[in-house]
């Protein structure tokens, strides 16, 4: 996927929203897309930050791969309210075995537009790997998302 500068994304009305959500459903069926397009980091940051740009409550995410680190799905697992989320590791476990994955991509938005990782997202973050790593499904990578600016676990060596 080109980069795209997420910023545009605030400015789109519900109607405009509502037409970039379909087009990611048609994204998502392309065999392009689940074989190539998250081949780098950066188009992993780049699909992330348009996804999860113009949202005006914290939700989180999981983008599930395979041995090949190729998408088999992305899932909005947990919704919350604009300065937090409840997230219960057994549930993202349960759909991580769900979609027989082997590696997983964390995500998360701030809608206060700071993307800097809290304690809570810290230990979470640790939390979700252990949690994870006992069947055998690595934790690539957690980001969080705030406006156009997002931060990533793994760059930062958080992992």
């Amino acid at each position: 996927m080109p980069a795209i500068d997420s910023a545009c994304c605030f400015l789109l009305n519900k109607q405009e929203r509502r037409i970039v959500k379909r087009a990611f459903k048609v994204l998502e069926k392309s065999a392009v897309y689940r074989s190539k397009a998250m081949s780098t980091p950066h188009a992993v940051r780049d699909y992330l930050k348009l996804r999860l740009v113009s949202l005006e409550h914290e939700e989180f995410h999981v983008l599930w791969l395979d041995a090949q680190n190729r998408v088999i799905a992305f899932d909005a697992l947990f919704t919350g309210t604009i300065t937090q989320t409840a997230i219960y590791p057994r549930e993202v476990v349960k759909a991580g075995l769900a979609h027989n994955a082997a590696a997983v991509v964390l995500a998360h938005n701030h809608p206060s537009g700071i993307p800097e990782p809290s304690a809570a997202d810290r230990l979470l973050t640790q939390e979700l790997k252990s949690a994870l790593a006992l069947v055998d499904i690595r934790v690539l990578d957690h980001f969080i998302v705030a406006g156009d600016l997002s931060t990533s676990f793994a760059e930062r060596g958080l992992l």
